[in-house]
């Protein structure tokens, strides 16, 4: 596989994107970059696209050596091929939130850097003082893009600019103590101001400058949005049919729910009152972020311990799944961020307390599921580890949400299989998770498309807000900040319900398929083993599945 010549030109690739993306590659592990960050600017994203476009020209030129070697051709054109129009657009340029943004890119690399390494601290000085350059070139990019009529919503443009002022409020500072805990790098520290300045003049520029020339509206429009969810599924959806079945699919959830919750609490007269109780309830909260690490923790521990040789044969390099709090400035979801290439730094999941101090641990149980083992931690990590059938582009550059996210809903769903939320309390907290992905089909789609809600007037934030927070079930800090994430981030919030319907029916395809020949072990094995790819040639693939 690795001396194909696809494997070459991506390999290729993936050495020279590095150059392009030092963020990148102390995500990947890679060392020599970790005292620089990438070029935000237009030039640099042009490069990006450059290497792109001319990778994509070179892997279609080629004939694949075997069967591994013509899936890594299709992932490879599927995802370039995605990646370029969305650049080619200015879209890739224009469109940033809380979660995915040069800002949040920034911040979050200097909890990925090796505290261990002797060099490490001078790294982050150099890193903290090219805050203010890399801030600059991003500025530059989205005024050009402005300038050929190419910009963001206002909400999300405000809400980044929130984000860099709490950044600039001892975000860097912070970092700072972390590396240095006695405070006696003085260059460290001053860097670490200069970051915040920096920080805090973008969120000025942006509130005073950009905000005004950005778009009013918050949805995308349907043609955009349908490119959008194209390249977070790797399918071609029909949207109006995935928004009625995301309406019937709450409905049926919400059902359930109601099951649940005469169960927990025969008085109550909504699901609202139900979640609202089960937050106050001590046989279903965490006090205190000490504690909540430490179950968070044992948790994981217990889930390897529980599915290892039975519905998974998982490897003993990735049984390590660490838990942290995440940084403050975070949106309000929880995130798992994969290991290092080497393996060095394990696979990590983050939970955003959002000043909290007790915590629903009703709700945050089937989440662990999802963002650790079976789900994400499991997927990514037996991807990165799979060197015999995927080459190093697959391993460590592609990533489809369709296909990941899919998954991690997927394993919740499992583990509901399972008989794990046998306790009402934590099957409420697996169906508001349900619910979620559910309401979040029907308000993205509807809200970027413009489509009627439940009371026959267009989706807006306040409808959508309302429905999540009364048939997701969650608190409001939460349904709130999913709202903007969603007008922010168009496509990506079906991609979890979508993605798991796509698991579902090819797992039931297979069953009905192979009959008794089918394993379930077996058929996750095969599957994951593929890696990631977009949703309708993973349904391909699985159809061409042989039970072995």
């Amino acid at each position: 596989m690795s001396n194909s010549p696809i494997s070459k030109i991506l390999d290729n690739f993936i050495e020279e994107g590095i150059k392009l993306s030092p963020i990148g590659a102390t995500m990947l592990g890679v060392p020599g970059h970790d005292d620089k960050f990438d070029d935000f600017s237009m030039a640099g994203y042009k490069k990006q696209e450059e290497l792109a476009r001319n990778t994509l020209k070179a892997i279609q030129a080629e004939t694949p050596v075997n069967e591994f070697d013509r899936i890594a051709k299709d992932v490879a054109i599927e995802r370039l091929s995605s990646e370029i129009k969305l650049s080619e657009t200015l879209e890739a340029n224009i469109l940033f939130n809380l979660i995915a943004s040069p800002v949040t890119r920034v911040r979050q690399v200097f909890e990925m850097m090796n505290k261990e390494k002797p060099e490490t601290v001078n790294n982050v000085t150099k890193r903290l003082n090219g805050v203010e350059e890399a801030f600059a070139g991003w500025r530059s990019a989205l005024a050009s893009a402005a300038e050929q009529g190419k910009v963001n919503s206002k909400r999300q443009v405000l809400a980044t600019a929130g984000q860099l002022e709490t950044f600039s409020k001892g975000a860097f500072t912070a970092v700072a103590k972390k590396f240095d805990p006695a405070g006696s790098n003085q260059e460290l520290t001053a860097a670490a101001h200069r970051a915040e300045k920096a920080s805090s003049d973008l969120a000025k520029w942006l509130r005073d400058e950009y905000a005004p020339k950005s778009d009013p509206k918050d949805g995308v429009g349907a043609e955009r949005y349908q490119m959008w969810a194209r390249h977070f599924t790797g399918a071609d959806l029909d949207l109006r049919d995935t928004y009625e079945w995301g309406i019937e699919q709450l409905k049926m959830i919400n059902e359930r729910m109601w099951v649940a919750a005469k169960k927990l609490y025969p008085d109550a007269t909504s699901l609202r009152e139900v979640a609202d109780r089960l937050d106050k309830d001590p046989r279903y909260t965490v006090e205190g972020e000490a504690e909540l690490l430490k179950k968070l923790r044992e948790f994981i521990e217990a889930a390897v311990v529980r599915l290892d040789g039975k519905e998974f044969d998982i490897d003993p390099r990735i049984k390590n799944c660490e838990a942290r709090l995440a940084p403050e400035g975070s949106a309000s979801a929880a995130y798992y961020m994969g290991p290092s290439e080497d393996l060095s730094r394990p696979g990590t999941t983050w939970f955003p307390t959002m000043g909290r101090k007790v915590f629903g641990w009703w709700h945050i149980v089937s989440t662990w599921y999802h963002e650790a083992v079976p789900g994400h931690h499991l997927q990514v990590a037996t991807t990165k580890i799979n060197t015999e059938r995927l080459n190093r582009f697959q391993r460590n550059r592609v990533w489809v949400s369709g296909y990941g996210e899919g998954w991690a809903l997927y394993a919740e769903r499992l583990m509901d299989e399972l008989g794990a939320f046998e306790d009402p309390g934590y099957e409420m907290g697996y169906l508001s998770a349900q619910g979620l992905r559910a309401a979040r089909i029907v308000v993205d789609i509807g809200m970027h498309c413009g489509y009627e809600d439940f009371d026959g007037k267009i989706w807006n934030a306040e409808s959508a807000f309302k429905l999540l927070h009364e048939r997701a079930l969650l608190d409001e800090i939460s349904a709130r900040s999913e709202v903007d994430r969603y007008l922010g981030w168009p496509g990506q919030a079906i991609s979890y319900k979508v993605g798991e319907r796509f698991w579902m029916e090819c797992r039931e395809a297979a069953k009905q398929r192979l009959g008794s020949k089918f394993e379930l072990k077996k058929f996750h094995s095969f599957a994951l083993n593929l890696g990631p790819m977009g949703l309708d040639p993973f349904k391909r693939e699985m159809a061409l599945w042989d039970g072995n």
